[in-house]
């Protein structure tokens, strides 16, 4: 028997870092994204020896781990994987050794912006849900990735990256200290062709520790300073309004929601943007581009931009002459998927 999950990557929209607390559990957060065609793979085969196989395609890791039950965390290779194993065997009360080859492979680097290590997660915990027989429902599983990756491990981070992969689609998320609700957009599809012919997205060729931007942000909102907190309220706001945009097909103003966006979100923490990244942003609004932003915490990754009508070619011109990589986005519709091969 072989098992095979995927799950998307998302695009943040709107929102983006008021799914983060402490900030959600005092004020409450809210964030649009959309999940794009680019994904995270894996693939789950049980083995009849007392072995785990762990196969990275995208780092180019090969580990053969022999007769373990549960994982040291301590030792910092494959973090993500390890805390998945020990969890699902714990969470589940599972007593027999697991024994598997996994293989993983993300269409995003790490640091990308787009939500990869989440959503490999997502991924991963489905591809376990299907071989094990998991009941698990999709908040249930969006919010055992998450506490695996934020309780168990302690990393730094959001909400939102879990619940998009799951759920998939065009969502408006609230997040409270107790409670995540996802609310699908049914957005009409000629307004969805418009909008990907409309946004360009830009690798620059470099990621980013989203950690240090994500806890210099949790920084500030603890010692209650007003400037970045100010600007998190703009950002929540601001979902809202594009969310109305996207509903009611004024695609126009979607650019310029983009701008302000990105103009609030500077101001919650230094470390989201750089001289690179402003020089590129700048060159793009000067080119054709009414607004755009940084993809997940900022520092480096993708750039998103909405361009004016007949600027297309001209930006994407524009943007090549920067070295990094110019992209066409595509929506997809679906959440996680997994599926016994």
């Amino acid at each position: 028997m072989i098992i095979r999950s995927r799950a998307p990557l998302r695009l943040g929209l709107a929102g983006g870092c008021t799914d983060v607390s402490p900030y959600c559990d005092q004020f409450g957060g809210a964030v649009l994204n959309a999940t794009i065609n680019k994904f995270a793979y894996a693939t789950l085969a049980p083995l009849s020896i007392p072995q785990i196989v762990i196969k990275c395609h995208d780092i180019d890791e090969h580990h053969v781990i022999n007769n373990v039950e549960e994982f040291d965390l301590n030792d910092k290779t494959l973090m993500l994987i390890k805390a998945i194993h020990n969890r699902i065997r714990r969470e589940f009360e599972i007593k027999t050794p697991l024994f598997y080859q996994l293989e993983t492979y993300v269409d995003a680097p790490v640091g990308s912006g787009l939500g990869s290590s989440s959503t490999l997660v997502v991924t991963i915990v489905a591809a376990f849900a299907e071989w094990l027989g998991l009941a698990l429902g999709d908040y249930d599983l969006a919010n055992l990735a998450y506490s695996i990756e934020r309780e168990d491990l302690g990393f730094s981070g959001g909400k939102q990256d879990q619940y998009a992969a799951t759920f998939g689609g065009f969502n408006f998320m609230e997040f409270y200290a107790d409670r995540v609700l996802v609310n699908p957009l049914r957005i009409k599809q000629s307004y969805i062709y418009e909008l990907e012919y409309s946004l360009v997205q830009y690798y620059t060729g470099t990621s980013r520790l989203s950690s240090k931007i994500i806890d210099a942000q949790v920084s500030n909102v603890n010692d209650k300073a007003s400037k970045s907190i100010d600007a998190m309220h703009s950002l929540k706001s601001l979902a809202f309004d594009m969310k109305e945009c996207l509903l009611r097909g004024k695609l126009s103003e979607i650019g310029h929601l983009l701008n302000e966006s990105w103009i609030a979100k500077k101001e919650t923490a230094e470390e989201i943007s750089n001289p690179v990244v402003d020089e590129i942003y700048e060159a793009a609004m000067n080119n054709g581009a009414i607004g755009g932003k940084i993809s997940g915490a900022g520092g480096g990754g993708y750039m998103m931009f909405y361009v004016k009508t007949n600027f297309l070619y001209h930006l994407q011109h524009t943007l090549n002459k920067f070295g990094g990589q110019v992209e066409r986005i595509n929506f997809y519709d679906k959440g996680v998927q997994a599926w016994k091969a």
